[in-house]
């Protein structure tokens, strides 16, 4: 049983393995934490003890070295003095006594900070561990060049993509019993790459453990099924290290931790004889969503969802525009035809955070049977050519007119946290008139499809629905606009090329740009379904950039008579109500979006005031939260302290985990689009992190060529280790000559998102600089990519 800490003498700096757990976290760091865990849960740990995070205080305070955010600025300097520190009055001794009882032999000495192996931040190999240590005055040396460890460049890097602020974060040190292991490694308690949790993937190495995690051998690699069952294995030409029974007892120590923690492991162990032992343990992280199985309908229906999130959405698109917005909307009218589950439950969220995209199984209510009356009814009575004359779209515009005039920055607060909920209610009429238009817009389409095949010209259907005069091809035609006055200007031509910044020298054209950005500036940039991405008008930048890139092309044809236009008699006026069906169908979704940067425009301001009321670091963080957490509170100058450390550490822990999903895809592309093939392949390797990327190839082959890698470039090298992970927030996928999955670097590969593939044996010798591949890390392929041209 955990002592209490109250319990415990003031000067208790050194504590058993046996006598600490979770509830200890801040005192012994995660690390250490969990081992005690496994001790409880009768799981072997080699014997040990752990120097706590109190007497790390307690040499800084010694030392009268405190923790300013200079020291993450220029960490090099306070890492020196931390490595230099005296030891506090007593701990010398208390560390002698440990170590005594240990046997004074050789022990393993591991960093355990307090920010270590949690959901959402292992901090694989960020900070210093040493092996093989022996003798009091190396034990002590081997303490304070762990607390320097944490004050290291990469931890620090670390650290800010966690958002964890330099005073946060304190370290303790674990000293074990070293395992003289015969074989040692990785395993991970669900498949990392396919994120099947009824499997068991282990990597394994002769002797000690710590080649197989920095990466600087290529292991045995082995997938179980939970009872312990060899799937695959992948051993060098000599024969395998681990027999059936190892495997076998491997699954059983995986299954016993999955159990006491609740969920996927990443676990460090070792072997000698039968003995199989636990060195550390944490949660997985950045782990894929369990592989599901597709039907041809649910193939297709994901595919359209997809093509609507190309982003992870936040928490605050859960709860506002996805529920009352498009999606929402359109549940309610499948619902309306006798159709349920269509878009109900797509995505499912774990710790606050979507982590899996869940494709549509539709089911078939008894509404379906009254279905054809309602639509046949809808449809004789409203004609999609003459939608916007209905009362209800003037209502419609007239009031997010209205809305919009409302300016958030000098509502109160209590009327700013209510704005998102009117702004979406604006979209009700529109969707009741889609509900009474398209069952028309439907029965056009089909009578002019079955009259195409009586005339056997089927394959006009598609040209003769197309060319209706939408909101989008009124939008690209003032593009064109635009684009026509910078390609007949090489003076305007000329000042736009420096950017929004060259507008003020054409007054004209800066009038128009402005106009079409009023006219068109509530479209979305990313997805019609996500209120956490900025609009067009929230991008004027990215507008001009499209009117010059479209000055630079060939100016467009003008179009020709459409194949309806010729169409005489019946079939003609068939083929004009189709394209007004589709052009209703198109329009009505764009007005969709109008209330949109309205909507925007409530949460960035509510975003900045919270920033100012000290709960979020930037007015965006308020995507990591949800509305009813905004509206919940009633008065933002009367929130206490507690609350505000409530919603600011839900915020922090929700962007935590988001950002190690960052690369995880919301459901495996391949279940959707198919398996790539492997032909072609200019080299294979171990997968051991999901997705793909392209680019072009950078061999880096030493921390001397660092500096040559480039943001985009694929990282190629024979090896890593810790020092090489910062090169990640520039690579664009990783491909490692050496190496497992369970190495640090592909676990903080994961981590960044990038495909990674470890183990491809001759990558550095058979890819070179410059060249273009496409890195599939979920199959573990580089292939050729043609040049651009």
């Amino acid at each position: 049983m955990t002592t209490p800490r109250s319990a415990r003498p003031s000067h208790c700096w050194v504590l058993p393995l046996s006598k600490v757990g979770a509830a200890d976290l801040p005192l012994v760091g995660g690390k250490a934490a969990n081992l005690g865990e496994l001790i409880k849960a009768a799981i072997d740990v080699p014997d040990g003890f752990v120097i706590t995070t109190d007497a790390y205080g307690a040499a800084l305070e010694d030392a009268r070295l405190s923790v300013p955010d200079a020291a993450e600025n220029d960490p090099e300097e306070f890492r020196n003095r931390v490595a230099g520190i005296d030891l506090p009055p007593g701990l010398a001794e208390q560390i002698a006594t440990a170590y005594a009882r240990l046997g004074s032999g050789p022990v393993a000495v591991r960093s355990s900070a307090t920010a270590e192996d949690l959901p959402g931040a292992t901090f694989a190999g960020q900070q210093d561990s040493e092996l093989d240590v022996v003798g009091l005055p190396q034990v002590i040396d081997a303490t304070r060049r762990c607390w320097a460890s944490l004050w290291s460049e990469r931890a620090v890097a670390y650290r800010r993509r966690r958002r964890i602020a330099p005073a946060e974060v304190r370290i303790a040190v674990v000293m074990q019993v070293m395992v003289p292991a015969e074989v040692a490694g990785v395993m991970f308690t669900a498949n990392p790459v396919t994120g099947a949790r009824d499997q068991i993937s282990i990597d394994a190495g002769r002797g000690l453990g710590d080649a197989v995690v920095s990466g600087s051998v290529t292991p045995d690699h082995y997938l179980l099924d939970l009872a312990g069952q060899l799937l695959e294995a992948s051993t060098d030409s000599t024969g395998r290290l681990l027999s059936d029974d190892r495997l076998r007892k491997l699954a059983s120590v995986a299954r016993d931790v999955t159990r006491h923690f609740g969920g996927s492991q990443d676990i460090e162990w070792a072997i000698v004889g039968d003995r199989v032992s636990i060195v550390q343990t944490r949660s997985m992280t950045a782990l894929p969503p369990p592989p599901v199985r597709l039907g041809r309908l649910q193939r297709k229906l994901a595919a359209v969802v997809l093509e609507m999130l190309p982003v992870r959405p936040y928490p605050i698109d859960m709860t506002t525009w996805i529920p009352h917005g498009p999606v929402g909307w359109m549940a309610r009218l499948t619902r309306f035809v006798g159709v349920q589950d269509l878009f109900d439950r797509l995505l499912i969220e774990e710790e606050g955070v979507v982590t899996r995209f869940v494709p549509p199984s539709p089911q078939l209510t008894l509404g379906i049977l009254r279905a054809p009356y309602r639509l046949l009814r809808r449809a004789a009575h409203y004609d999609p050519a003459r939608w916007r004359e209905d009362p209800r779209y003037a209502e419609f515009r007239a009031a997010v007119d209205d809305l919009a005039r409302r300016d958030p920055t000098v509502l109160d607060w209590p009327e700013l946290v209510r704005l998102p909920h009117a702004a979406m209610s604006r979209i009700d009429p529109v969707f009741e008139l889609r509900i009474d238009y398209l069952p028309g817009a439907a029965l056009a389409v089909a009578r002019l499809y079955l009259a195409l095949i009586v005339l056997r010209h089927r394959s006009l259907l598609g040209p003769l629905i197309v060319g209706a005069d939408t909101l989008t091809a009124q939008a690209n035609r003032g593009l064109e606009m635009l684009a026509a006055r910078v390609r007949d200007d090489p003076d305007l031509r000329d000042a736009l090329t420096g950017g929004l910044d060259g507008l003020g020298e054409f007054p004209e054209f800066a009038t128009a740009f402005e106009d079409y950005l009023s006219t068109y500036g509530h479209r979305e940039t990313v997805s019609p379904i996500l209120a956490s991405q900025p609009t067009w008008a929230e991008c004027p930048e990215m507008v001009l950039q499209l009117v010059i890139a479209q000055a630079a092309a060939t100016a467009p044809a003008q179009p020709t008579r459409s194949e309806g236009e010729r169409l005489s008699g019946r079939v003609g006026q068939w083929a004009a109500a189709a394209r007004a069906g589709m052009g209703f169908r198109e329009d009505s979704h764009a007005e969709f979006i109008r209330p949109l940067p309205i909507l925007r425009a409530a949460l960035l301001e509510i975003g900045r005031r919270l920033v100012g009321a000290g709960v979020l670091d930037e007015p965006e963080d308020v995507y990591h939260l949800r509305l009813a957490e905004l509206e919940s509170i009633p008065n933002l100058n009367a929130l206490d302290q507690d609350a505000r450390t409530t919603l600011r550490d839900l915020m922090r822990a929700r962007a935590a985990k988001r950002e190690e999903m960052t690369g995880v895809p919301l459901i495996d592309p391949g279940l959707v689009s198919g398996k790539p093939s492997t032909e072609g392949a200019l080299v294979r390797g171990t997968p051991a992190g999901g997705g793909r990327a392209s680019g072009p190839v950078r061999v880096i082959r030493g921390p001397e060529e660092f500096t040559s890698l480039l943001p985009g470039e694929i990282l190629v090298c024979p090896y890593t280790n810790p020092a090489w992970t910062p090169l990640f927030s520039r690579a664009a996928a990783v491909v490692v000559d050496t190496g497992g999955p369970g190495s640090h670097a592909a676990i903080v590969a994961r981590e960044y998102g990038l495909p990674t593939i470890m183990g491809t044996v001759t990558g550095t010798r058979q890819l070179s600089d410059g060249q273009r591949v496409v890195v599939d890390g979920g199959a573990g392929l580089v292939l050729d990519q043609e040049p651009l041209r």
